[in-house]
């Protein structure tokens, strides 16, 4: 799946184009959530400009943060919930005992595979989350749009998008589902300094991607302008998908 969405090259279109389709899907996985994604996305957005008036750009990434759940529509292929949502987790190393059901990871034959069944695995100590790599799902997605592609097989058409977001905003991200680091504190020992300082900023985030949730009904219309503005600021007018 990396390798073929990895080519980006299911749509062109704006972030706010992007956003307006995850208006017809519910994320199954949540079970605090029965609103279309896109309340999600703004009341996530609008409580981090409350609190932090200043971070322009985490304000942005609140709202952009879940739009690799776009796999969900029909034209990105209409993949199922489970392979889009859900914790991530690295592969290619032990399984963390804190992953969510982990007793079923035993199944998996890399679980027994001596090349990955180690602390480190394929890994290093200290080699930096960039260099592991994680499970597939929305995260990983939306990486790939706003970053670099994951794998040297795969083409830099990312790059074209040319994205403005500080470091931060990209690990947030890439790592919002990964649970077992940021709420368990596991595989912290393939950070490096930079995911170290960039993990602060997801602690932050994540009060708010998990705890925003309300039945009050954000005014699309009233804060579409300020949005538009800061994806004015931090991407082009269309992006490869």
């Amino acid at each position: 799946m990396r390798e073929e969405y990895g080519k980006l090259d299911r749509a062109e279109m704006s972030i706010w184009e992007c956003i307006e389709l995850l208006n017809e899907f519910i994320d199954e996985s949540d079970p605090d959530l029965d609103e279309p994604q896109i309340e999600h996305l703004l009341q996530t957005a609008e409580a981090i400009r409350k609190d932090h008036p200043d971070e322009d750009w985490l304000h942005l990434t609140g709202l952009i943060h879940d739009l690799g759940k776009v796999l969900l529509h029909p034209s990105f292929g209409r993949l199922p919930q489970w392979a889009v949502v859900g914790d991530t987790f690295p592969v290619g190393c032990a399984f963390d005992e804190c992953n969510v059901h982990h007793k079923y990871f035993k199944e998996n034959p890399e679980y027994s595979n001596p090349k990955y069944s180690t602390k480190f695995g394929v890994y290093s100590e200290g080699c930096g989350l960039d260099n592991v790599l994680m499970s597939w799902g929305h995260d990983d997605y939306m990486y790939l749009v706003v970053d670099v592609c994951l794998t040297p097989e795969l083409p830099q058409v990312a790059k074209e998008n040319k994205t403005t977001l500080p470091s931060a905003a990209l690990f947030i991200i890439r790592y919002h589902s990964f649970y077992p680091l940021h709420r368990h504190g596991a595989y912290q020992y393939f950070m490096n300094d930079e995911d170290k300082e960039n993990l602060k900023w997801l602690h932050i985030f994540n009060k708010y991607d998990l705890y925003s949730k309300s039945k009050v009904r954000i005014d699309v219309e009233k804060v579409k302008p300020y949005y538009i503005s800061l994806i004015e600021k931090f991407f082009p007018a269309k992006l490869k998908w």
